[in-house]
């Protein structure tokens, strides 16, 4: 079925998430406090998960919070503690060790990012605003996202293109992405490969194979190259005129509307 432009900017990014999906991998999704950070870390990668699952990777399954394999046919109404109990899912740990140790042992293919700062290099901050010195503005802190990008094969950069979160360097390197460039992570001996992209809500990115420099991967329909650009604080690689991010299909936005969160439990859609 061909694309549509009756699609919002999340269902776009839904989409786009869904096409990086394989069977049988297993993602890894992470926390979100509320509102905006929310729909970022966890309700666009679970809305991603379940249309893969039901277009192409039946097999695909995630872990998040504390239940292994939850069952995505049918999203709680509200994801309060409760749903957590009463949520079907093929394990929930107690030890928030067993998932820690799942992640060092390389068990994860993807993992699902967000942060308010990433550079050039995709070296993420969650710790604090500031730079040198006293903070200005201490953040919700490392978590296991250090682990993530340290051991997963293929994380996922999710978050908004503003030129504060976009910087030439992050403030602190919570988690490590391609440090300096180049072969400056491989000469650390990280296992994992680093962040494999960066889905924004006005483009997507890549990473360049040999300086590890961000990359233009897509403009997203109706967004111009002038106005990615203006919400960076850094230039990334652009070569020649970037293409135009696959829209939605019809089927997906009906998927994602009527099937896989009827309710907008997972996030609130907003005009694209």
């Amino acid at each position: 079925m061909t694309g549509t432009k009756d699609f919002t900017t999340e269902e776009l990014m839904i989409a786009a998430i869904s096409r990086e999906l394989r069977d049988d991998e297993l993602g890894f999704v992470g926390l979100g406090t509320a509102a905006r950070a929310f729909t970022l870390a966890v309700g666009i990668p679970i809305a991603a998960a379940r249309l893969a699952q039901i277009k192409h990777a039946p097999g695909f399954s995630i872990y998040w919070g504390n239940l292994l394999t939850p069952s995505l046919e049918k999203i709680p109404d509200a994801l309060l503690q409760d749903a957590y109990t009463r949520w079907p899912a093929a394990a929930s740990p107690a030890d928030v060790g067993y998932k820690i140790d799942m992640v060092t042992r390389g068990r994860f293919d993807v993992s699902f990012e967000s942060a308010p700062q990433v550079d050039r290099f995709g070296n993420l901050n969650i710790t604090e605003i500031g730079g040198e010195g006293e903070p200005k503005k201490r953040l919700v802190g490392c978590l296991a996202q250090t682990e993530h990008l340290a051991f997963i094969k293929r994380p996922i950069i999710v978050t908004d293109l503003k030129k504060r979160s976009f910087v030439e360097k992050v403030d602190f390197i919570t988690s490590l992405g391609y440090l300096d460039g180049g072969d400056s992570r491989a000469r650390l001996g990280l296992p994992g490969p680093g962040p494999y992209m960066v889905v924004t809500d006005k483009a997507l990115f890549d990473f360049h194979p040999e300086t590890k420099h961000m990359r233009l991967k897509s403009v997203h329909p109706g967004i111009t190259l002038n106005e990615v650009l203006e919400n960076m604080s850094f230039e990334p690689i652009v070569e020649g005129t970037p293409k135009t991010t696959e829209a939605p299909t019809e089927e997906d936005v009906r998927l994602i509307r009527e099937v896989i969160d009827p309710e907008g439990t997972l996030f609130s859609p907003r005009a694209a």
